[in-house]
């Protein structure tokens, strides 16, 4: 299940984040056309311009244009929209795989922006309702198949309930190795534990900063120094906190 806590709103002139992550989903709004460097996410990234269209661009592929699109894990790449627009992130284990970007035409984006919430041409909205988009999602690309529930608790631990526990500490909760555990969430998730862990602590950053600044955002979600939260958002995203922040 998809939950969301605090409820969001489209702003006018405001490029940055308003809705704060929940345990497997985050979901932030830009009010302008805005493009992300290269980037490898270890999680489906959903973007949903409101009135324009997504551009994605492969190391040596033609560029992929659409009304939406929808971008499968770890895949290298950087992404533009035209317009303001939604992005949903969703953790991987909740889609099917997919080693291609999914084009979305403009009728599954209006579905999808109306049943998170969104409701006028410029983006505004009242409270992201995260399950019925996941429903929405689901319809597009099927269901996935169940986790290992050693796998789940183990991810639970480290991106969730516990994130500065120790991986051989998980290993031994889930009654396995940590060799065994790692190649088992390789196996079922296709993204190392540890890269698991950190997208959890950019997550957790990433809904302080509207009120905190990145050094003591990065403090918070267990980073070593604000350097390493620059480093893991342009990895996994493209750009940095502070073009995250008001």
């Amino acid at each position: 299940m998809i939950r969301s806590p605090r409820a969001w709103a489209l702003e006018q002139n405001d490029r940055r984040i308003v809705f704060a992550s929940g345990p497997e989903a985050t979901m932030f709004a830009e009010t302008r056309p805005f493009r992300v460097a290269q980037h490898r996410l270890p999680a489906w990234k959903a973007v949903l311009p409101i009135g324009g269209h997504a551009e994605l661009l492969q190391p040596g592929q033609p560029m992929v244009t659409a009304p939406g699109l929808m971008v499968p894990p770890q895949l290298a790449h950087t992404c533009a929209a035209t317009s303001p627009y939604i992005a949903l992130f969703i953790d991987s284990w909740l889609l099917p795989y997919r080693s291609a970007p999914i084009r979305l035409d403009a009728g599954e984006v209006r579905r999808l922006l109306a049943a998170l919430g969104t409701t006028d041409s410029d983006g505004a909205g009242t409270c992201a309702d995260l399950t019925a988009g996941y429903s929405e999602l689901q319809a597009l690309t099927g269901r996935p198949r169940p986790l290992d529930p050693r796998v789940a608790h183990a991810i639970h631990l480290c991106t969730s309930r516990d994130p500065d526990m120790p991986i051989t500490s998980i290993a031994h909760e889930v009654g396995l190795s940590s060799p065994r555990l790692r190649a088992l969430v390789r196996e079922d998730v296709g993204i190392a534990l540890a890269r698991l862990r950190r997208w959890g602590r950019l997550r957790t950053a990433i809904a302080d900063l509207p009120d905190s600044t990145a050094a003591l955002a990065a403090a918070t979600a267990g980073f070593a120094d604000q350097a390493h939260l620059i480093r893991t958002a342009q990895d996994f995203l493209g750009r940095t906190p502070a073009s995250l922040r008001r």
